[in-house]
């Protein structure tokens, strides 16, 4: 699968997932102290937003009913653009909070980080009555938007459960139904007869070499099935656990059944894709409009269906990633600040009118009610796939914690899968040597 994340889509596609909606549009929905103190209490102001892309676009079309129910607060939503963002902000936090935005859209990769090496730089929603929203959400993001103290750090605005995407005609040539396949196991026991029908045609296209990246969103999605991941919510490292190293021998006994196709360079995956050469893509909610935008002439093949499990009963939810609005902890207009953010995520009609401007899948699960949720779609032969995906979300999935180090892991985990597909590498061995030298780098001890 291909080195993709939410943040490529946001760069280059406008319509978002409400193209998969036919017919369902909506109208636009009608150096401080760091704790939320009297520094931050002012309630007008003009509010400033940071955000990227369609993202942004989507924040901007909220500004209007905001202002009008909220006398004397103004917002300017700015463009910062990816992955500038992530520089800017680090930049913003290093320096005491000076010149950050009073609003700051940040993904589930990058905010633990913020939270580790610039204490006290977001603010304390919970001292705005944040926690009184804590299971609106989709179960598992809560846990990632909340430190160690206790303190909210931003509230959820984006969610993508993890989707299991397949061509209904290859499989349909080989007799199989996908929808009968409960664990990645079942999957691999008929690969020969998948094979016998298809040939030239692979499940699954990854980047072996992780050349010029580490390609592990398919990796990660097995750990994240099994409630596991590089680091748990305590921040020890979980690198060579059970789980981890079940996740990585599902990867290796896919590539030994002749089931994964090598996807070298950035356009490996795409390029098997758009040939038709890949059958399954393991993705999440963004990608829905992704395969639609990007490989047209496949449309009425593809379907959806829950994800398998990597045991025998195992969980087939997972919620691979996320993105939140957080409040700079520097704001002179914190209080103001946190009414937008309050306003933007929590009431349905918002969100969704961001999700007709953006695409971005809400993590609100009132918002699922909506008619759109479960209108047919043609791409994927009339079937209702955000309906799919907002039963996944409600089902939720454990919490995941990226770490401030979640940079060093990649590197150290992509090395790991490139010596299994590669060298034959054992994958207990090459993950247990992963950890160790992530302790050494770290100086966190292994779980």
């Amino acid at each position: 699968m291909s080195h993709l994340s939410r943040r490529d889509l946001l760069r280059a596609s406008g319509a978002g997932l409400l193209a998969l909606a036919a017919g369902g549009g909506l109208a636009a929905c009608g150096g401080a102290d760091p704790g939320g103190g009297s520094g931050g209490d002012a309630e007008t102001g003009t509010v400033t937003v940071w955000s990227w892309a369609t993202a942004a676009a989507a924040l901007r079309g909220v500004v209007p009913a905001f202002e009008k129910d909220n006398p004397g607060i103004k917002v300017d939503v700015q463009d910062i653009g990816n992955p500038a963002i992530w520089d800017k902000i680090t930049v913003g936090l290093a320096a005491g909070g000076q010149g950050l935005g009073d609003v700051l859209h940040i993904g589930c990769d990058y905010l633990p980080g913020y939270v580790d090496k610039f204490p006290g730089g977001l603010a304390d929603l919970s001292q705005f009555g944040a926690t009184a929203h804590q299971d609106a959400f989709a179960k598992g993001l809560w846990p990632v938007v909340t430190g160690k103290d206790g303190h909210v750090h931003a509230l959820p605005w984006e969610v993508n459960p993890l989707g299991f995407f397949y061509r209904q005609d290859c499989f349909d040539k080989a007799g199989i139904d996908p929808t009968t396949l409960a664990t990645w196991d079942d999957l691999i026991a008929v690969a020969d007869r998948f094979k016998a029908a298809n040939p030239g045609i692979s499940l699954i296209g990854i980047n072996k070499a992780a050349n010029p990246d580490p390609d592990l969103d398919f990796l990660q999605s097995l750990m994240q099935l099994q409630g596991s991941f590089y680091f748990d919510l305590q921040g020890r490292i979980t690198l060579g656990s059970e789980p981890d190293v079940r996740a990585l021998a599902i990867v290796r006994r896919l590539d030994a059944a002749g089931l994964v196709a090598d996807a070298p360079g950035d356009q490996g995956w795409a390029t098997l894709m758009k040939a038709g050469k890949l059958a399954v893509a393991p993705m999440p909610a963004w990608a829905a409009h992704y395969l639609e935008a990007k490989f047209p002439d496949q449309s009425g093949n593809w379907r959806l269906a829950k994800p398998p499990a990597v045991t025998p009963g195992g969980k087939r939810t997972a919620l691979v990633n996320s993105t939140h609005l957080a409040v700079s902890a520097s704001s002179p207009r914190r209080r103001a600040a946190w009414k937008f953010v309050e306003y933007a995520l929590t009431r349905p009609a918002s969100v969704n009118a961001m999700f007709a401007a953006g695409g971005v899948f809400p993590a609100l699960t009132a918002a699922y009610s909506d008619p759109l949720y479960s209108a047919p779609h043609p791409y994927f032969g009339g079937q209702p796939v955000l309906k799919t995906f907002a039963d996944l979300a409600v089902d939720g999935g454990d919490p995941t914690n990226y770490s401030g180090d979640y940079a060093r892991a990649l590197k150290l985990v992509g090395d790991a899968q490139t010596k299994v597909f590669l060298k034959s590498g054992d994958p207990a061995a090459v993950l247990q040597d992963a950890a160790g030298r992530l302790a050494q780098q770290t100086g966190r001890t292994i779980a």
